[in-house]
């Protein structure tokens, strides 16, 4: 059986790692040894960014619900239950984008949401 030497699939390991630390400051992006450990840190960094960003966008949707709430004489919670006891099945993503956008339609939702309280 012949010898297989590994200098090809070296060369592409090294080549994808400093291609992916393109950009680093310093050695970083020049040495393979310290680019692969910038590497492996940013991707840490990343998948927590990923977790974080749902998060985020979720307090802000919660946020913008609120105070369009209180305009309507109510609080976050109080909107939350009704509309829950009303029936009306929207995610927080949507009513924050009404919130925004069509005033009335949330005024009518909130109205909606007094009355099944």
């Amino acid at each position: 059986m012949a010898r297989v030497k590994g200098a090809m699939m070296t060369r592409k390991r090294r080549k994808s790692v400093l291609k992916a630390a393109k950009g680093y400051w310093g050695a970083k992006s020049k040495h393979f040894k310290m680019a692969k450990q910038a590497v492996m840190k940013s991707g840490n960094y990343a998948f927590v960014g990923r977790k974080l960003k749902k998060r985020e966008f979720r307090s802000l949707w919660i946020a913008r619900i609120s105070a369009q709430a209180k305009v309507c004489g109510m609080n976050y919670s109080t909107l939350m239950h009704g509309l829950k006891k009303a029936g009306i099945d929207l995610n927080r993503k949507m009513l924050s984008e009404i919130a925004i956008a069509d005033k009335e339609a949330f005024a009518a939702l909130a109205e909606r949401a007094k009355a099944a309280l």
